[in-house]
């Protein structure tokens, strides 16, 4: 059976357009298990509160189409067209995250009450409302990176390796946006951080700049633990600092901590770990979230797929985020252009550390740290930004040498190209040169 079955996987792989309709069945099917879960996790909640169960999921809906529209627009986009507006997408993420971490600093002394703002503008926790319209500026920031930098570390080309080229301007942005973001979500640092690492490592620096930087992030992210107080970003009051309190409860034994307390989450997301055992106790029917579970549709919402799914349920979407991360690291490696290979290992290196943390802080293997699980938790902003990523991986994987002479040889119908996506540009001739290792000079810089 597995003689046969191994051929014809490698048949299927082998295709010109497999990574595409890859990245397609899994952040599809990934999308799909979101909302089913969102409703589930909600509609308890939003029945007791509203007298409509659908209130919350209706919402999430919406916000699953704007992230399709995001993706069709970003699937369309060239490459010139993505490198341009990254400095843009950069920009504005910036302003905002400086004018969310304004008002958060006003209201801790106490210049600004709790439910003021400047003008039209209020901010809450991680989030910033211009008027009715409210989003995450830090998820704009995470989109911004990836097209900027990528756009930055392909233009430096070699001259990558030296340290004043690394250091300028990508060192300064960074410290930036470090300070932007750590100030109130240390989880959307870490993410950053991956995501700046998968960048550099595709570019190809050495290894000793890498624990360079690995030493300076490993210090700065202990001072913002250090710095963190009240319970800033996370809802909490007191002079507690909660970033610390949330790493001790993680190495400390779970019969040791305040069951009532910051372990309280933790414990309640084990017991609905445990309830499900293989199979779960059905969708639709845990018990958890009828409020014993804190953010049982967002931070916590694996912990709920674990009850009512099972083992079973949790294993599908890991493999779908295993398949998803093989697929985007496969558009990487199959890009002739710097900056599409460069951004897919940035997006692909965002989304599955993302989904590490996330799954790692639900089961315990990992301090809690109030991040989304991507396709599956509820949320506006995160959602939409996650599409308009997998649209610029399908752009990139259409732009597959293959998959280009493929789609240019036997392109599809006229109103398909209209509907759905240009053609890429046909790729140019395959020169005879030097062997593989020539042809890799990342590879042979970091050695």
């Amino acid at each position: 059976m597995s003689r046969q079955l191994l051929p014809a996987v490698h048949g299927l792989l082998a295709r010109p357009l497999s990574s595409y309709y890859l990245l397609l069945s899994s952040s599809g099917l990934l999308l799909l298990i979101g909302l089913t879960m969102v409703f589930s996790a909600t509609s308890v909640k939003a029945y007791a509160e509203n007298g409509n169960a659908f209130s919350a999921i209706g919402s999430q809906a919406v916000f699953a189409l704007l992230g399709l529209v995001a993706f069709w627009v970003c699937q369309r986009l060239p490459a010139g067209t993505l490198r341009d507006l990254g400095k843009y997408i950069l920009a504005v993420a910036v302003a905002l995250l400086a004018l969310l971490d304004l008002i958060n600093a006003l209201k801790s002394v106490h210049i600004l009450g709790e439910d003021q703002g400047i003008g039209p503008v209020h901010a809450e926790l991680l989030w910033l409302y211009i008027g009715p319209i409210g989003l995450q500026p830090a998820e704009f920031a995470k989109l911004g990176m990836v097209l900027w930098g990528a756009d930055v570390i392909a233009r430096k080309g070699p001259a990558l390796g030296h340290w004043r080229e690394l250091s300028r301007p990508l060192f300064p942005v960074v410290g930036l946006l470090f300070v932007l973001v750590g100030y109130n979500d240390l989880g959307t640092m870490l993410v950053l951080l991956a995501l700046i690492v998968g960048l550099l490592w595709a570019a190809g620096v050495r290894l000793r700049i890498f624990a360079a930087l690995g030493v300076l992030g490993l210090a700065g992210i202990s001072l913002l633990i250090a710095a963190a107080s009240g319970g800033a970003g996370s809802g909490e009051k007191g002079a507690e600092n909660y970033r610390l309190a949330r790493l001790t409860n993680f190495l400390q034994p779970l019969d040791q901590c305040d069951l009532d307390g910051p372990c309280y989450q933790l414990i309640q997301a084990r017991s609905a770990i445990f309830e499900g055992g293989w199979f779960g106790v059905g969708l639709g029917k845990g018990a958890l979230k009828w409020n014993w579970l804190p953010e049982a549709d967002n931070d916590f919402i694996f912990a709920v797929v674990a009850e009512e799914l099972g083992v079973v349920g949790c294993a599908i979407i890991l493999a779908l985020f295993s398949v998803l991360a093989y697929t985007g690291f496969r558009i990487a490696r199959r890009s002739a252009d710097p900056f599409r290979r460069l951004a897919a290992t940035a997006i692909t290196t965002w989304l599955v550390a993302q989904a590490v943390i996330n799954i790692g802080g639900v089961t315990g293997m990992l301090p809690i740290t109030g991040l989304p699980l991507p396709f599956i938790s509820a949320g506006g902003s995160a959602l939409v930004v996650t599409m308009a990523a997998v649209g610029m991986l399908a752009s990139f994987a259409r732009a597959e040498p293959d998959a280009s002479r493929a789609l240019n040889a036997r392109p599809p119908a006229r109103w398909v190209r209209l509907l759905w996506a240009p053609l890429p540009p046909v790729p140019p001739q395959r020169r005879p040169g030097p062997s593989k290792a020539a042809a890799s000079p990342g590879a042979e810089r970091r050695r």
